[in-house]
């Protein structure tokens, strides 16, 4: 993909963020987008646009790696799923950042709308420019033990459903692609405090 377009689809997802956000068909609130990875570096092409969606829910709702409930419905309204677009849901009621998102550029929020200044580092290739700071060591260290909590949590709150519904008639699939998704996102962090605590068990 070409890094105008790469852009483009990050703006294009700007602006229906913004249609969408006043939408009562949509209950699924989406109050911010952040650009990561790629696309935060100098211009060149790259194969997918990477965006965190902050939603408007508890954490326990948004596990690392999870699709919270209507995100399905909400990435066909805004095109995020027919697009090279990964999205990676998060909550508002705990930092964007981890240790995949790093450092992160704010792209779009429900209450300013568009940052431009954000969308033209981004159109020049100066994304570095637009980022947040680097995390302290201390800092990643307890933002990771907290994303590992919530991930807990979500595996064994799936690890229950599943077992709730998997001699029930009906198809298994949601349950299971559910408990899939934390499942994945659990080891994913615990490998990420396995690399900033090498001590921890």
């Amino acid at each position: 993909m070409k890094w105008s377009r790469a852009v483009q689809h990050v703006e294009e997802l700007a602006a229906k963020c913004g249609e969408l956000a006043g939408s009562p068909i949509h209950p699924l609130r989406v109050v911010q987008v952040w650009a990561v990875g790629d696309i935060l570096g100098a211009a060149r092409d790259i194969e997918l646009v990477t965006v965190a969606l902050v939603v408007d829910l508890p954490v326990d709702d948004v596990p690392w790696l999870s699709e919270p409930h209507g995100a399905e419905h909400w990435a066909n309204a805004s095109r995020v799923s027919r697009n090279p677009i990964r999205p990676l849901w998060r909550s508002s009621q705990a930092p964007v950042w981890n240790h995949s998102i790093y450092r992160p550029a704010l792209v779009w929020d429900a209450v300013d709308g568009t940052a431009e200044e954000t969308l033209a580092a981004l159109a020049d290739g100066r994304g570095e420019d637009a980022r947040l700071p680097a995390p302290g060591a201390d800092e990643m260290r307890a933002r990771l033990r907290d994303e590992l909590a919530v991930s807990l949590r979500a595996l064994r709150r799936h690890t229950r459903a599943y077992e709730d519904k998997r001699w029930s008639p009906g198809k298994l699939t949601a349950v299971s692609d559910a408990l899939w998704r934390v499942g994945d996102g659990y080891l994913d962090v615990l490998d990420a405090v396995a690399r900033v605590e090498p001590d921890s068990p």
